[in-house]
């Protein structure tokens, strides 16, 4: 009794963590909706400051900005969040509905050194402010050469093209747009991004007044005299504000400086609907996706893949029909003259070099291979939406989690399978609990220190190491074993012939058979290429991805071409009597992730030009050696499982003695 209370003090742990941060991060489509009332008050809320030069964010107040009366206090943040590097305070932004006017909010003391230093190298390295009201995101529109661009966030300041002195944003003109919505006698059901929305019969007239749809800014710098705005208060109204044309009226970056900040707001009706409201942040420029392109690249591999697939049933169908036709003598007589794969039976299922790693690798591929599928269909039906910020890492996390009895359970089966009993299964499932998290515990701890040298806000805070930790140890780890537990009770995978005991020799190769396998890759690359190229825009460029749909599409093609193309190259392979074809098998498909780390140090080359220093190079390259492992177990997991029902197939249907 007393050995099982620490057991039950930890899941109770676990749950009410688990619960904390589900309840923290999910979002029920609609219930976010608010109405107000005229001159109700709306209080803005800051993120933290972000650059597409340095990927390092920043704590806003960590600039000497205007504070909220009652000091700083930090929202609830979700585990997804957290890990993202978000940081969401109060802000002295507030405004009351319906009432357009022109606010002072404060004037600093004279700016030190360091604090010009800070501001300069923020305003150089394009630093952003995320400013959110009512759940949206600020956005900031303007025209180049009679395009319409428009983009979430202002700059902290702005430096002129011959780099002299650097400039502070002061001034924000708010444009919020609000629909007026009567709640009496109305049911809304809006199929907008944030969801399904629906206002319950006994929400109606608690419900009417005003949705805020829109938030938009126009960031100034104007230079004040300080001595004049000391004399105001906070929320003093001012007179309107004209925003500068010429460098002399802005307000400059320097030692002893006292910068007044104000701003103004003005409210129009629109008649956008609430569940509508993230449809102009999806269009934004840069992140519309490219439809023709898409379908285009689907079609060719569709196509390609199609092809593989036909001319392999028709070799496989007609070697496999002309042997079954043959009598026993002819037979005997035929086998070596027929395909080299009939000559290899009794060394096929030969246990594979290191075949405890392989178990394990595959029970892991199958944990991330299901946490991924699961989490793009619950996107694609809406579930994770923009609005929900930090949500889809949140669930992939906790799905990751779960699944840890899916990892124990194949690692074990295989490795039951390969020995032909149970023994060491528990050494099995602990490793398959430990591999991946180990690595990814490795590289976030090292790139965590380089963020918590840099006082980044994206460094993960030690109290939520250690919430991973009791999350993985107390529901993953558990889990695993009893996966673990199960696969030693499952029905065993009888091997359809008899392995010989003395290996047979493999024939001399012109060239080395990994070069195949390496080759391999580029064909499930190129189903997924072009969707990764929005996937890193929307990690690293701060876009928007939405395109779930399109994604699980891409998904089951990748499936289906990472099947087949270990199953051709495993067949390939034996027919030049090569058995050795467990990692081959593997690899065929896996080797994928190789071409993706290749091509986001591409992108990394050509499309984040930008991106300024070594410590956003390491974190960059960090992150993607994170993803491109997931991806190599994921797929190489397809590419073997598939390849080892073939091989059991194949061999089950032809008579050998």
């Amino acid at each position: 009794m007393e050995l099982q209370k620490p057991f039950i003090c930890c899941w109770v742990f676990v749950f009410v963590v688990v619960f904390a941060q589900v309840v923290n991060g999910f979002y029920l489509p609609g219930s976010y909706m608010q109405t107000y009332s005229n001159k109700d008050p709306i209080y803005a809320k800051v993120n933290s400051l972000t650059s597409i030069e340095t990927e390092l964010p920043f704590s806003y107040y960590s600039l000497p900005y205007c504070q909220p009366d009652g000091g700083i206090k930090k929202s609830a943040e979700n585990l997804g969040e957290l890990l993202m590097g978000d940081q969401i305070d109060n802000s002295p932004y507030r405004f009351q509905m319906n009432v357009n006017e022109t606010v002072y909010l404060c004037t600093t003391s004279p700016l030190n050194e360091h604090e010009v230093k800070l501001l300069k190298q923020r305003t150089r390295d394009l630093y952003q402010v995320n400013m959110i009201l009512d759940n949206l995101p600020v956005m900031r529109v303007t025209s180049q050469n009679g395009v319409k661009i428009q983009w979430t966030g202002f700059p902290v300041g702005y430096t002129p093209s011959d780099g002299g002195a650097d400039y502070i944003i002061n001034h924000l003109k708010f444009r919020i747009m609000v629909h007026e919505y009567e709640g009496s006698g109305v049911e809304i059901v809006g199929t907008g991004e944030e969801g399904l929305g629906v206002i319950s019969e006994s929400d109606k007239k608690k419900a009417s007044g005003y949705e805020i749809v829109g938030f938009h800014v126009v960031p100034c710098s104007i230079k004040y005299d300080p001595e004049v705005m000391k004399k105001h208060n906070k929320y003093d109204t001012l007179n309107p504000i004209s925003c500068p044309g010429e460098l002399d009226k802005y307000q400059v970056i320097r030692e002893q400086e006292r910068i007044s900040f104000t701003y103004d707001v003005e409210f129009v009706k629109s008649d956008i609907r609430w569940p509508s409201r993230w449809d102009a942040y999806l269009k934004m420029e840069g992140s519309r996706v490219h439809w023709f392109s898409i379908l285009n690249s689907l079609m060719v591999i569709s196509f390609l893949a199609g092809i593989v697939f036909v001319i392999f049933l028709r070799t496989v169908r007609r070697d496999l029909t002309r042997y079954e036709e043959l009598d026993k003598e002819t037979q005997a007589q035929m086998n070596e003259e027929l395909s080299g794969w009939k000559l290899v039976v009794g060394d096929v299922f030969r246990e594979p070099d290191c075949s405890k790693l392989l178990c394990v690798m595959v029970g892991d591929g199958v944990q991330i291979l299901g946490m991924a599928a699961v989490t793009i269909v619950f996107a694609a039906l809406g579930f994770m939406s923009p609005a929900s910020r930090g949500m889809l890492l949140t669930g992939m996390i906790i799905l990751y989690l779960i699944l840890g009895i899916a990892a124990g359970y194949v690692s074990v089966r295989v490795w039951r399978t390969i020995k032909g009993t149970a023994e060491g299964w528990r050494s099995v499932s602990w490793s398959a609990a430990c591999f991946y998290p180990g690595i990814a515990f490795i590289i976030l701890t090292v790139l965590n220190f380089i963020l918590w040298s840099s006082n980044s806000t994206g460094a993960i805070p030690i109290s939520l190491y250690f919430e991973l930790f009791f999350l993985w140890f107390c529901i993953s780890v558990p889990l695993t074993l009893i996966g673990g537990f199960m696969g030693t009770k499952a029905q065993p995978i009888e091997y359809p012939v008899r392995t010989n005991q003395i290996p047979r020799e493999i024939p001399a190769r012109k060239y080395p058979s990994w070069l195949l396998v390496l080759g391999a890759g580029t064909l499930p690359f190129g189903t997924l290429f072009i969707e990764l190229l929005f996937i890193l825009s929307s990690i690293w460029l701060g876009r928007f991805y939405y395109v779930f749909g399109f994604l699980l599409v891409v998904l089951l093609l990748l499936v289906t071409v990472c099947a087949e193309v270990s199953v051709v190259l495993t067949y390939m392979h034996l027919c030049v009597e090569d058995w050795r074809w467990w990692w081959k098998a593997f690899f065929a498909s896996g080797s994928v992730a190789l071409y993706v780390f290749l091509y986001s140090i591409n992108y990394l080359v050509f499309s984040l030009q930008s991106l300024s220093g070594p410590v956003s190079a390491t974190l960059y390259l960090g992150y993607s050696l994170l993803m491109a492992i997931a991806i190599m177990l994921a797929t190489g997991t397809i590419g073997f499982l598939m390849s080892f029902y073939f091989v059991h197939y194949l061999f089950s249907s032809v008579k050998i003695d």
